[in-house]
């Protein structure tokens, strides 16, 4: 249910009737572009001073006394002075001169410039993206946990997004606005504690309190396996990478699980000492990142995995001081990662996968939640807890802050971008799921979006077993 639609309403009802004189600014009329609005400017150089003291002082009183001081005149003087004015060139009416033509307008010579030299074209400047800065849209969601170390949101493909709310997963489709729900768990497996959908955004991925995962179809609502065996506790993280399941645990162990399969743990990753809260694959597929409450983050790669005993990491990062979910990979650079520390930490540190060196490190202030890139800038938007709950939209690599987004009454736990890369759903602690258009307009970005490579993991068989 959009629990923004009826309150939007009577807000503005209500502004309405507290502020009936508003400045009416935006009702006057422009003028024309075109119109030239210049002032001119008078040049000293090109006056004539004495001329015009002259003209200032005494040559105006003949005006507004035209019979002189004495009230008399007499045709020879009048003469004389006719005379000698004609002679000094005092027959000029005007004081100001303005001798030199007025600058040309900027915009007529650069039409002037474009139109003359079509070898050297100046590149068309980009305009500004306006950046709303409060959410498109407001839905309940009650009971969603409030745990740091879970991820209850994900967006698919298929432009459907999933939500759980304690032991349920709903559905919420985006392009028509209709929910459903997918499942309720029982309570002995419950509550639900991370979800994720496949490449294909048919599939999902559920994990579960008792260290459990489901796959289930959503087209047909219909459970197709459960994988067992692997964790001894809550299953927080998700990630997929083609038809391998990747699951993070509070035991702190990481498991690759081959969904086409009946034996579908094919390699196993230990290295964090805690609870495995964060899991991303690069998008080669090649890499693999995880944040744990243990401050640290691993980089591992698949090159490495055996399956006859637990891999060894590529790097370890040991630089945040607080538990690391926040993890996000570039998508205009491989190898570069972007992670984020919790509340005792407060930063967002940028690290080369290759060489494992930190290549900046900011520090935000709050703690930083999630993290996603905008498909089509250069840009990272940040979401963060106590003490203003907001997020915040940086600019890449400046790390210049371009807009801080608020609405949200409590911390900022979980964060998911639309297919097309342009808008971002945030749920929180307060019982909200808020979409905001943060990243630019739909039409324009999907031309810049590229084409994924990913094969879909479910392509080649009927059935998972």
């Amino acid at each position: 249910m959009d629990a923004g639609e009826g309150s939007i309403n009577s807000a503005a009802s209500s502004v309405h009737s507290r502020f009936p004189l508003q400045e009416q600014h935006h009702f006057l009329q422009r003028r024309s572009s075109k119109e030239n609005l210049d002032r001119f400017i008078p040049n000293r150089s090109a006056m004539d001073m004495d001329y015009a003291h002259y003209m200032l002082t005494e040559g105006r009183k003949g005006k507004e006394n035209p019979l002189g001081l004495g009230g008399v005149c007499s045709p020879s003087k009048e003469a004389y002075r006719k005379q000698l004015a004609e002679a000094l060139n005092l027959t000029r009416t005007r004081i100001l001169a303005f001798k030199n033509k007025p600058p040309q307008r900027m915009d007529m010579i650069h039409q002037a410039l474009s139109s003359s030299s079509p070898v050297r074209q100046t590149k068309p400047t980009k305009p500004r993206r306006c950046i709303p800065q409060t959410s498109e849209r407001t839905l309940d969601a009650p009971e969603i946990l409030d745990d740091f170390y879970l991820n209850l949101v994900d967006w698919g493909s298929a432009n459907v997004l999933s939500i759980a709310l304690q032991s349920t997963v709903y559905l919420w489709d985006a392009t028509d606005g209709s929910t459903s729900e997918l499942v309720t768990v029982d309570d002995e497996m419950g509550p639900v504690t991370s979800v994720s959908w496949a490449p294909d955004g048919r599939h999902i991925a559920i994990g579960l309190n008792n260290s459990h995962i489901q796959l289930w179809d959503s087209a047909s609502n219909r459970q197709l396996r459960t994988l067992k065996g692997g964790h001894r506790s809550r299953v927080g993280s998700l990630a997929w990478n083609n038809h391998i399941l990747t699951t993070g645990g509070m035991d702190g162990q990481i498991i690759n699980n081959d969904v086409r399969i009946r034996s579908h743990i094919v390699e196993t990753y230990s290295g964090h000492r805690q609870e495995v809260c964060g899991l991303k694959w690069s998008p080669s597929g090649q890499q693999l990142a995880s944040g744990g409450n243990d401050n640290l983050v691993h980089i591992w790669d698949r090159s490495m995995a055996s399956s006859n005993s637990p891999s060894h990491w590529l790097h370890r990062l040991e630089e945040h001081t607080s538990a690391v979910k926040a993890l996000a990979w570039c998508p205009f650079q491989g190898n570069l990662l972007a992670s984020g520390g919790g509340g005792a930490d407060r930063t967002i540190k940028f690290w080369n996968t290759h060489t494992g060196s930190c290549l900046n490190s900011v520090d935000t202030g709050s703690q930083v939640c999630a993290l996603l890139w905008n498909k089509n800038e250069r840009e990272l938007l940040s979401s963060h807890g106590f003490t203003q709950n907001q997020l915040t939209l940086w600019k890449y690599p400046s790390m210049v802050k371009m807009a801080e987004l608020s609405g949200h009454s409590s911390r900022v736990l979980y964060m998911a971008q639309s297919p097309d890369g342009c808008t971002v759903a945030t749920a929180a602690g307060d019982e909200t799921l808020r979409f905001w258009n943060v990243f630019g307009v739909p039409e324009v970005a999907a031309k810049a979006a590229p084409k994924s490579t990913h094969h879909e993991p479910f392509s080649h068989v009927n059935r998972i077993r």
